[in-house]
């Protein structure tokens, strides 16, 4: 039996297009293929629905012939839902798989939430909600990040004793996870009483998300299967959380258990490299990715920059980046930026320009490279020029890292007191940031009364960095007032704070060493110690004469001097040219400012030893070659 036949005014029939009213009169009602074809499956409102559902009848066709799915979607959301339930009843579907297809694409539309309002109407005309249903509203609810229609749906999931369904559990473990209700999270994770690795990779996910990387291992440690996704997820967490060699010894661990990285994972591991210095890894990735095809994805391109760059393979940068069929805002900025690390501001203009020329809008990140460019060179014209052009020409509001460069920009350059007015004159709050910019120009230009009003604002910003109270107290022992360096070394003493030391690390072989200021640790420390006597013979016939200036602490003079030739930077570099073939570079990462003395010296050791000595301290490189560094003194 056949539902009745809709009720069609001249009015509903105007409704439809011109076209679709020709093709009507044009097609001869005998022919139903011809019908199908031009209307069965073109009908976009329930009115349109209607005439299609009157032709069927009128041709005596099935209704069954009908796409229930498209049904569903046209009355979904109105007033004719119960004509489609009618519908569904004649051609003797179970309704509830249709409405389930109508779900499934909501839930994965740009309009996620018309999932929810569908399974309202089901629940409100009494439809029997099944696993599929509660999957499908799940999803649009981790979509939405809807935690009350979420729990709604956990609610009935259990009334209806669907919760022993291992793919529904794990789509409620996703939404609370992800909404960031972990407690609620691990309470479902610990009472499930099966799991797949789906399970443990979405806690993991999540976990490493909200920072708890050592919650995320235990899980990852704990897990009876893994896939791909499980160490890659675990990779990028330690990278996350400022871990890059424990990311580096997972992603060993990895291969050795036989699995290939995929795009995601070499994104996640070329990160780690470029943190920690990881040159050979790096290149062994770029080589595996041109093999694996990858050589056409921006972002791992766009990351092979900032490892090349942060390894101080400048040039291996440039051809990656010539190399790209694509480029995005973010290569250029982080082109941009590497040739300002590297002291090459007119490269980092001239890049800039060609940017412009290729008709891509820079953003706030590629003005704080090149506001970075200035300041490592002491452009203070060209500095407030990028500055002004970031509004007049590309009407990009300054934030407060811009403001932070240049103040650094007006600092280093001695401009203490206009970098003062700039700072007060801030149409935002000045962070703390900001302040320390200041007052390490303050250290530099050696000007207590400026550094001690930083230091005040710094009290109340961030009270807790060691950091500036170390620069205001070497700041004091350059002018030689002992006893405010000691004042401000026991205020660190009572507020529990510690020195944050030196360290510098180079790789060899794969194996990163590294060292601190009087290391004894190491195997070679005595072999290291010789190195260095010897080579201070033709150092000092080049006219090196230690700067024991640079050790703020009140000894003798012969003290200092043992002292200085026992830096970190020293000893590494000393270890490099012991065990690194003749001619390779030998590449430094340290942790905090290069001092004067080491400066001089490895500008005078490139020299002697006929080889570069590439540096990167906390703020930018020094590439020192032929007895000159790129910085050009100026850092």
């Amino acid at each position: 039996m056949v539902c009745a036949l809709p009720s069609i005014s001249c009015c509903t029939i105007s409704s439809l297009t011109i076209e679709k009213r020709q093709s009507l009169q044009s097609s001869p009602k005998s022919s139903l293929g011809t019908l199908e074809t031009q209307l069965l499956h073109k009908f976009n409102s329930v009115s349109e629905l209607k005439i299609v559902h009157s032709l069927l009848i009128k041709s005596g066709t099935p209704l069954s012939e009908l796409p229930l799915s498209r049904v569903a979607s046209v009355c979904a959301l109105t007033p004719s839902f119960l004509y489609a339930q009618r519908i569904f009843q004649q051609v003797g579907q179970p309704e509830i798989v249709t409405w389930n297809c109508c779900l499934r694409d909501f839930a994965e539309s740009d309009t996620p939430f018309n999932a929810i309002l569908l399974f309202h109407q089901l629940q409100r005309h009494n439809v029997c909600p099944d696993s599929f249903t509660c999957s499908f509203v799940l999803k649009a609810c981790v979509k939405l990040m809807d935690l009350s229609h979420g729990r709604i749906i956990h609610a009935l999931v259990v009334k209806l004793g669907l919760l022993v369904n291992l793919v529904l559990q794990n789509v409620i473990l996703h939404l609370y996870a992800s909404c960031g209700e972990m407690s609620d999270a691990i309470l479902l994770f610990d009472k499930m009483s099966q799991r797949d690795i789906v399970t443990w990779n979405t806690m993991i996910t999540q976990l490493v998300k909200r920072g708890d990387i050592a919650s995320a291992y235990k899980m990852f440690s704990e897990m009876p299967d893994r896939n791909l996704r499980s160490w890659t997820a675990m990779i990028a967490g330690f990278v996350r959380c400022r871990k890059p060699k424990k990311a580096i010894d997972i992603f060993k661990e990895m291969e050795q258990v036989g699995l290939k990285p995929n795009e995601a994972t070499v994104v996640a591991v070329l990160s780690a490299c470029a943190d920690l210095g990881a040159l050979d890894l790096g290149s062994r990735l770029h080589d595996y990715s041109n093999k694996s095809g990858f050589k056409a994805n921006v972002l791992i391109c766009n990351t092979l920059i900032d490892m090349y760059i942060k390894c101080g393979c400048l040039e291996a940068a440039k051809d990656v980046f010539e190399g790209m069929k694509k480029r995005t805002v973010v290569s250029w900025s982080a082109m941009i930026q590497g040739l300002a690390l590297h002291g090459n501001a007119d490269e980092a203009f001239g890049l800039f320009f060609r940017m412009t020329q290729a008709g891509v809008n820079p953003n706030g990140v590629t003005f704080i490279g090149l506001l970075n460019a200035c300041s490592h060179m002491g452009l203070v014209n060209k500095g407030r020029a990028f500055f002004a052009r970031m509004t007049n020409d590309f009407a990009i509001t300054p934030g407060i890292e811009h403001y932070g460069c240049m103040v650094d920009l007006l600092s280093r350059a001695g401009l203490l007191q206009e970098a003062c007015e700039f700072i007060k004159e801030m149409p935002i709050k000045p962070n703390a940031a900001v302040w320390g910019a200041l007052l390490g120009g303050c250290k530099v230009h050696k000007n207590v009364e400026m550094a001690e009003v930083a230091m005040r604002h710094l009290h109340e910003l961030d009270p807790h960095n060691d950091g500036y109270y170390v620069v205001l107290a070497n700041t004091y022992s350059e002018a030689k007032k002992w006893e405010d360096a000691a004042r401000v070394r026991k205020l660190m003493r009572e507020r529990g704070l510690k020195k944050t030391y030196g360290w510098s690390s180079i790789t060899v072989d794969g194996l990163v060493h590294e060292f601190v200021a009087g290391d004894e640790s190491h195997s070679q420390s005595e072999e290291i110690f010789e190195k260095w006597k010897q080579l201070l013979v033709p150092l000092r016939l080049k006219g090196y004469v230690p700067n024991t200036s640079v050790v703020l602490l009140d000894m003798e003079e012969d003290e200092k001097e043992k002292y200085l030739f026992r830096h970190s930077e020293k000893l590494a570099v000393v270890f490099g040219l012991i065990n690194l073939a003749p001619r390779e570079t030998v590449r430094i990462f340290k942790n905090l400012r290069v001092c004067e003395d080491c400066h001089a010296a490895f500008k005078l050791l490139s020299e002697i030893v006929k080889r570069e000595i590439l540096v990167r301290d906390r703020s930018r490189f020094h590439c020192f070659k032929d007895g000159s560094c790129s910085c050009k003194d100026y850092w």
